[in-house]
């Protein structure tokens, strides 16, 4: 259960102020159906949380667990590091004239490819050896994410302070990669 919250929490937080929230968000503003956007955002979701789950879990019989928490300490700072550089949707895709939910699907796994959620992901499947609860976990996440997104399209970043939660939010991610790095070096 642990890869499962752990998943969760890491791809809900990552997606906040993510180049795939403000493609979510620009897609619901420019269709309108959130209801066929968060469709084709959860199969993508799931899709990409899959393959990287199953990639990371078969990397788990090969390193020591303290090489694979370390994995994890990279991720976490990753995820970090990427959260404090501005990004923006992609405007390609915001140029599609294909049904909202092709749109959102082939546009979120495209975009969201080799994301820091998706590193998290791989990393966490890797350390607790449990790619379906990894991949579970991180697609409810970033289903998660994007519902505020979804039903408020662009309108979300005039609410909320979208700036401010990425950054904090990388803070977190520094901070939690830098104690997770520490405990398995054996720093401390």
């Amino acid at each position: 259960m642990e890869a499962l919250l752990t998943a969760f929490v890491g791809a809900a937080l990552a997606e906040w102020g993510d180049k795939t929230h403000f493609l979510v968000m620009a897609l619901a503003a420019r269709f309108g159906r959130p209801g066929q956007i968060l469709a084709g955002v959860a199969l993508a979701a799931l899709a990409g949380s899959a393959i990287a789950a199953v990639a990371g879990s078969l990397l788990a019989g090969l390193i020591t667990i303290r090489a694979l928490t370390l994995l994890v300490a990279v991720a976490l700072l990753f995820a970090g590091i990427a959260g404090l550089i501005g990004e923006r949707a992609p405007e390609r895709a915001l140029k599609w004239t294909q049904a909202p939910f092709l749109a959102a699907a082939i546009g979120f796994f495209v975009v969201e490819f080799g994301d820091r959620s998706q590193f998290l992901t791989f990393a966490i499947a890797a350390r607790y050896d449990s790619a379906l609860l990894a991949a579970l976990g991180a697609t409810a996440g970033l289903i998660a994410a994007s519902v505020p997104a979804t039903l408020l399209g662009k309108q979300l970043a005039k609410a909320v302070p979208m700036r401010g939660i990425k950054t904090g939010v990388a803070c977190l991610f520094l901070l939690a990669g830098l104690v997770v790095a520490v405990q398995a070096l054996r720093l401390i």
